[in-house]
């Protein structure tokens, strides 16, 4: 059913999570599509489900509730978020992160109801905005760091490098190292990341043109002065195809 509304509880409870899970399936228009205990599960599970909906807790261990916010509020389209807590002095902070609701436990069905109302109104605006096209949240990846779960939108990546073990995905926000293999990038999001090297995948909405050095060496150009990057002989015919297909004339 295209109306209804995908949730997804994060709350470190397993009680707290049951009894809303029970509040949203006895609403109609609402499906839970899962659950996380604390903050870098949220994070991931966001990446994975996608959900339309955000409950979420504020006291997790680990990376807390306000901080998977923090995080979820730099995406382009994060889900319609709505805190669920015991605490009430955490309510200033939560409209910095956009909350549409917070809402104390024991959380009441009608507040529950009602703000699930209000989420679904945004969604809609959200819809309106967009040209008049379909909403469609680009998707994002998930990737533990030092510093806990980081999501990076795909839109977002202009390429990752491998060196030795590890590869760090440049993106237009910085950079992140991650445990990923490029072959793992590269057959999970083929059509968001081509491979122009060994060691390197381009995203391809950065990429603007290919051309030919002095020396015979094959390097693509990145848009917005992104800056170059060298390509394999191997590869040159992959970019060359790609740009036949995608470039205009």
């Amino acid at each position: 059913m295209s109306d209804t509304r995908s949730v997804l509880i994060a709350d470190d409870e397993p009680l707290a999570r049951e009894r809303i899970r029970r509040l949203v399936e006895a609403l109609s228009g609402y499906r839970v599509c899962g659950e996380a205990a604390d903050g870098d599960e949220t994070l991931k599970q966001v990446a994975q489900l996608d959900p339309d909906i955000l409950l979420l807790d504020i006291r997790m261990p680990g990376m807390d509730g306000m901080e998977a916010a923090d995080r979820l509020s730099q995406l382009s389209n994060p889900p319609a978020l709505i805190f669920c807590t015991a605490y009430d002095h955490y309510a200033i902070r939560a409209f910095g992160v956009q909350a549409i609701a917070y809402l104390l436990k024991p959380v009441r069905k009608e507040a529950l109801a009602d703000a699930l109302a209000r989420a679904g109104r945004v969604n809609r605006v959200q819809l309106q905005t967009l040209n008049g096209q379909a909403r469609q949240r680009p998707e994002q990846l998930a990737v533990r760091t030092h510093r806990g779960t980081e999501l990076i939108d795909l839109s977002e990546i202009l390429y990752c490098e491998a060196d030795q073990k590890y590869v760090t995905i440049h993106h237009t926000r910085g950079e992140t190292v991650c445990d990923y293999t490029l072959r793992e990038l590269e057959n999970s999001y083929s059509g968001v990341l081509l491979r122009t090297h060994r060691h390197t995948l381009v995203g391809v909405r950065f990429i603007q043109g290919l051309k030919r050095t002095s020396d015979g060496q094959n390097r693509v150009v990145l848009r917005d002065g992104q800056g170059e990057l060298p390509v394999s002989r191997r590869h040159a015919s992959n970019v060359r195809q790609w740009l036949q297909e995608h470039q205009p004339g």
